[in-house]
């Protein structure tokens, strides 16, 4: 579930001036005294510094990398309580609407709610973050990437279009082992993270996701599997599909 904003802004500056400023500075030389020669000059070089200023924010902003695509996986075991947080996660994708940023936040704090409230049954995380000024490209790469991961999407919700498809259960009946969350966002900004290797850390992370503002948010998509609870996700085909994950460590918790 999720959508993604297209990446147009516009950034203007001007600058006017009054009638009688204008004037003013129109006025020959010849008519103004020495000291209103000196206004008018530091007055003109007062506008030419703001100019300046202006112009090297918006060089500087230009060069420097302006969103960050940060990605986030974390798998569970496939507990009955666990496998709560799919259903959890089909309702919420069920109430988006068409996207917006403010959908985008309300995707982005109820997955986090979600996922922190089933943290006992997290075993295992992987976190990258890339700050790039082509984000959508990279954006739209990692989300191909991992929905090809799925045998079967049994419900998608993308930019407010749903589709559904009935799950073909497995033959032996089996349940689920293990369920992977992905979080994929794109938010303005530079953003940096700890280096997940315990509970604590995964929660700096998720607040500090949290954290990020809806009109900062550029594009979301929430990806979890199993989707369906007669699903079945088993331990090699999460190693084979999510080979970076990591243990999570209970030292701090």
């Amino acid at each position: 579930m999720g959508g993604c904003s297209d990446d147009s802004s516009s950034s203007s500056y001007s600058s006017s001036y009054s009638d009688d400023y204008s004037s003013s500075v129109g006025t020959p030389a010849s008519r103004l005294t020495p000291k209103e020669q000196d206004e008018v000059f530091w007055t003109i070089m007062s506008i030419a510094g703001v100019v300046a200023a202006v112009l090297f924010y918006l060089l500087w902003r230009d060069i420097q990398p302006n969103t960050t695509v940060v990605k986030l996986q974390v798998a569970l075991r496939g507990t009955d309580a666990a496998k709560s947080l799919q259903k959890d996660l089909n309702e919420t994708a069920e109430k988006v609407q068409p996207s917006n940023w403010l959908w985008y936040k309300f995707i982005l704090t109820e997955t986090i709610r979600s996922l922190w409230s089933r943290k006992d049954f997290c075993i295992s995380s992987s976190l990258s973050a890339v700050a790039t000024d082509y984000w959508k490209e990279l954006f739209n790469k990692i989300s191909v990437e991992e929905r090809g991961k799925f045998d079967e999407e049994t419900f998608s919700n993308l930019n407010g279009i749903k589709r559904k498809k009935k799950y073909s259960k497995s033959i032996d009946g089996s349940r689920n082992e293990y369920i992977v969350l992905t979080i994929l966002i794109a938010a303005e900004g530079v953003l940096e993270f700890p280096e997940v290797r315990e509970y604590a850390d995964l929660g700096q992370v998720l607040s500090k996701l949290n954290y990020v503002r809806a009109e900062e948010i550029r594009g979301i998509h929430v990806l979890w599997t199993p989707q369906e609870e007669n699903d079945v996700l088993s331990e090699e085909e999460m190693r084979e599909d999510y080979p970076y994950l990591k243990p999570l460590s209970r030292a701090r918790l």
